[in-house]
């Protein structure tokens, strides 16, 4: 029989074959194992969400409370994992909680495009690490959404009922993710940014980019504001790698 996941893999992929450019977006509904695997890395990381302020979103139940407060003192271990895995692939995972947020990211997919092809054509003074295409793997937990520069996949929060953190329009936080991806060996590994500076950068560029396309994109304010007296226009992004050394060579 055929599953949920499978039916919407093909129902993107005749649309992107469909159309007239490349599609560099593939949308991807997790198994209970990764969504298991995924909460476990959160709980681990759980002091550094809280010291950063991160609005954290994890299953509700006495525990994952237990874990937390575990990981809190450094006490996780493995069977710890073993128990989460249980809980979620028993009491959490349905694979229909994810069918609304798919559906808001792939009535985005031409955006996406257009915004990617767009960031491939700047001729900027640094390198741009780009990938042919990227694998946005949907989650109902965590802080909102990361990536994973190595392959080029970003793990985008999502609700049930087909809400993101942050923006109403998941691109928001897509492009956001697809920039860091970008500049991670380039620019943030190769000069050792710390993390409130390079979410600044990362905001600035996208702000900065696509202002007409994401109208309500926003610079959040937990970051770096250093980068600020550099980029003032869209211009100014071609002489980033410049700015940074300025910023840290104080």
């Amino acid at each position: 029989m055929t599953t949920l996941r499978t039916l919407l893999f093909y129902f993107l992929f005749f649309i992107s074959c469909s159309g007239n450019s490349q599609n560099r977006i593939i949308i991807h509904i997790p198994t209970a194992e990764a969504e298991a695997e995924y909460i476990w890395r959160n709980i681990q990381d759980i002091n550094f969400f809280e010291a950063n302020h991160y609005q954290l979103s994890l299953p509700k139940g006495q525990l994952i409370e237990e874990l937390k407060m575990k990981a809190r003192k450094g006490e996780l271990q493995n069977e710890d994992y073993e128990r989460l895995e249980v809980f979620v692939r028993d009491n959490v995972y349905q694979e229909t909680d994810y069918v609304l947020g798919y559906e808001k990211i792939e009535n985005q997919i031409i955006l996406l495009n257009q915004m990617i092809e767009e960031l491939s054509k700047n001729n900027w003074e640094w390198d741009f690490k780009e990938f042919d295409t990227y694998q946005i793997n949907l989650t109902l937990y965590g802080p909102g959404g990361s990536y994973n520069p190595d392959e080029g996949s970003i793990l985008i929060y999502t609700s049930p009922s087909g809400q993101f953190k942050n923006y109403e329009n998941p691109a928001n936080t897509i492009i956001h993710e697809i920039v860091h991806i970008g500049i991670e060996e380039s620019i943030i590994g190769l000069y050792n940014i710390p993390h409130a500076l390079k979410e600044r950068i990362v905001d600035n560029i996208v702000f900065l980019s696509f202002r007409e396309d994401l109208p309500n994109y926003k610079i959040q304010e937990m970051g770096d504001a250093r980068i600020d007296a550099y980029l003032h226009t869209k211009e100014d992004i071609q002489y980033l790698e410049e700015h940074v050394k300025k910023i840290m060579d104080k």
